[in-house]
């Protein structure tokens, strides 16, 4: 399955700055988040995992994968294409009205 990159904010850590940090732990890149999109509260069981979400530029570095197989840059109308985690599908729906 797919999913946006991303992870657990830190004790005293902004979203942003979680943000930040999780995409230069995970994939070898500097971004900067610009805009909040959306927040899904979501559960496995009975764990609740609040996913926050932000428009990000890209700001430099060559994409080198730690902790994921693959990658992939699509367009909004290619999102259907791919199977996403339970816990993005309410991101990739938003994502797709938006196209």
């Amino acid at each position: 399955m797919w999913e946006f990159p991303g992870g657990k904010i830190e004790q005293g850590e902004t979203v942003e700055a979680c943000l930040q940090r999780e995409l230069r732990e995970e994939m070898n890149i500097s971004i900067t988040p610009y805009e909040p999109f959306g927040v899904n509260d979501h559960f496995y069981g009975s764990t609740h995992n609040r996913l926050f979400a932000h428009m990000a530029k890209y700001i430099s570095g060559e994409i080198s994968l730690v902790d994921h197989d693959e990658y992939r840059w699509v367009e909004r109308d290619q999102l259907q294409e791919y199977l996403f985690v339970p816990a993005d599908i309410k991101f990739v729906e938003m994502l797709q009205k938006e196209a």
